[in-house]
């Protein structure tokens, strides 16, 4: 079974990959409501423009010098994934996500001010969790504070 890996976005401009048969049942899961942006649950999806795949690699070939001969050289090959071994890496990915999310303290709506005394040496530093508007964030990533959205559905917290 061949797998086409489609770059996709939401209105929001949050870019992902996913996974299709093929193009047609691309659209037709789209066309069902299932296909979601993994940030923000969006269900307005487009397929961006992707390069496809080009094999250049006997561009990066040497040309041996006059007089001598070509050595064989050996590639390096890497066999696909079967789908279910898809799945088993994507449910173990998700776990491991959903396990440091727990590892994490919730600060609510309090999570840009914690980032910020974090950042600023006021109080140690830990893995923080909680809320924040799309300008606290902005601000946030202005000064320097590295943050990243986390979809609701790995925030087992949120979901109770």
């Amino acid at each position: 079974m061949t797998i086409k890996v489609f770059d996709l976005s939401c209105e929001h401009d949050h870019l992902f990959e996913g996974w299709f048969a093929s193009a047609q049942a691309f659209e037709d899961q789209q066309a069902r409501g299932l296909v979601r942006c993994p940030v923000c649950q969006s269900m307005q999806i487009t397929r961006r423009v992707s390069a496809p795949h080009l094999n250049v690699s006997h561009l990066r070939e040497q040309v041996p010098a006059k007089g001598q001969h070509a050595q064989p050289q050996g590639r390096a090959a890497v066999a696909a994934p079967s789908v279910s071994q898809l799945s088993q890496m994507q449910a173990e990915v998700l776990r491991q996500m959903r396990r440091i999310l727990q590892q994490s303290d919730d600060v609510g709506r309090g999570f840009a001010d914690e980032a910020r005394r974090m950042h600023e040496g006021e109080i140690a530093e830990r893995p923080i969790r909680g809320t924040a508007t799309a300008e606290e964030c902005k601000e946030l990533v202005e000064e320097g504070i590295s943050i990243m959205p986390i979809p609701e559905f790995l925030d087992d917290d949120r979901l109770q």
